[in-house]
């Protein structure tokens, strides 16, 4: 009789509480991750041909730069930061001046996070002196402890932009005559890992590059 009674009680305590265990995982948030991207998963024209094959470990790669005050930027400013990187030049009337509002816009968004950085480069450094990338920093508002406006050598940011950042369609050498013009943002996480390419002068993808800085800060 007892053990009828204990039963009675306890099977519609059991199914409240798989109800009650059903109700939480549903309304659990979900948590957002965003996926490492190595050259094998990012379309074959933004790869350069020499490491389109890597599947894993893709990492961006040691830089040496010079910023809109003369000085030296390496890894080292942007050890445990997030960041985006950008490919510009001062002189472009296109698509670079929507770029570089949205970089501001990005800067704004994220002014009191000391996590986060901005990094754009040159691709006329032989022209984007330091002068003149002081006086495009003045005018676009850039905030000196949070972006870097940096020209180089010519080969090298050529390198970085093909073979670590994935942001060009385009063969080249970084010689004379090569030349890239490429509106992609991409964003880089605290192990120097790619984790998404967004187009720069997309607002839709302006915003959706700031929640997945979010997300990774968070």
């Amino acid at each position: 009789m007892k053990l009828k009674i204990i039963k009675q009680f306890m099977l519609p305590l059991l199914f409240f509480a798989i109800v009650l265990t059903a109700l939480f995982i549903i309304f659990q948030p979900i948590e957002e991750k965003l996926m490492v991207y190595n050259p094998t998963d990012v379309h074959p024209e933004l790869v350069d041909k020499s490491i389109q094959g890597i599947s894993e470990n893709h990492t961006v790669a040691d830089f040496e730069l010079i910023n809109q005050n003369g000085k030296t930027i390496t890894q080292d400013v942007y050890k445990d930061k997030v960041y985006v990187a950008d490919f510009f030049f001062t002189s472009c009337p296109s698509i670079c001046p929507i770029m570089t509002d949205n970089m501001a816009k990005i800067q704004e968004e994220f002014l009191n996070d000391d996590n986060v950085m901005l990094l754009s480069l040159s691709v006329t450094p032989n022209v984007d002196n330091i002068p003149i990338l002081r006086e495009y920093a003045n005018n676009k508002g850039v905030i000196d402890s949070k972006w870097n406006v940096t020209t180089g050598n010519k080969k090298h940011i050529y390198e970085l932009a093909r073979k670590s950042y994935f942001a060009v369609t385009d063969e080249g050498d970084g010689g004379l005559q090569d030349f890239i013009h490429t509106s992609n943002f991409t964003l880089v996480d605290k192990q120097k890992q790619i984790r998404g390419i967004y187009n720069g002068i997309d607002d839709k993808e302006i915003l959706r590059l700031i929640n997945d800085i979010k997300i990774l800060t968070n």
